[in-house]
């Protein structure tokens, strides 16, 4: 197939839905014993960044236990970007104060997604990740077959700070007309 005219104007590149694998969703639960960054307690939000995207939850207000529940939505067209995640203290009057950050691969995650799970039975483990200095994972982080879905649970030590961790879970959305995982 030969570049389009309209192709060509945009300097040669692809469009995004063809250089698309698919969609990532995180959905970021909780944090839990975040560190304090006000006078006795903080008013977390997390930023989710990958390559050029940038993404965050709300604040949750002097909560260092903090329960989000929300989904974030990444456009992945590389998945071995490293995916960062901040965890901040949200000020009114001054800069917002960093409560540490972590970072996680998705490539386990995504070779799950390649393997044919048809007929396994729902909670099946596809594959374990343990926790290692190449990682923030606070403990063993299970890739699982769910009803029908490939879903990763992890729980991320936070890094540069004093204290915290951060639970959150992948799982991937398939979209028309993107080139996928095959």
């Amino acid at each position: 197939m030969t570049d389009s005219p309209k192709t060509l104007a945009k300097g040669g590149s692809k469009s995004l839905m063809e250089n698309l694998l698919g969609l990532l969703r995180i959905r970021v639960k909780r944090g839990v014993n975040l560190a304090v960054r006000d006078v006795r307690s903080s008013d977390p939000y997390v930023v989710i960044k990958m390559g050029k995207q940038k993404l965050k939850t709300r604040v949750i207000k002097k909560d260092v236990n903090p329960e989000w529940n929300e989904d974030l939505t990444l456009s992945v067209t590389d998945p071995s970007i490293p995916i960062k995640l901040t965890v901040y203290d949200h000020d009114t009057f001054s800069k917002d104060d960093k409560m540490g950050d972590g970072e996680f691969g998705i490539v386990p995650y995504i070779e799950a997604l390649k393997v044919n799970l048809e007929g396994v039975p729902s909670g099946t483990i596809v594959t374990r990740i343990q926790p290692s200095r190449a990682n923030c994972l606070a403990e063993e982080s299970c890739i699982l077959w769910k009803d029908g879905k490939v879903v990763q649970d992890m729980c991320l030590r936070l890094r540069n700070v004093e204290c915290g961790e951060v639970e959150i879970q992948l799982q991937w959305i398939d979209l028309p007309g993107s080139k996928g995982l095959s």
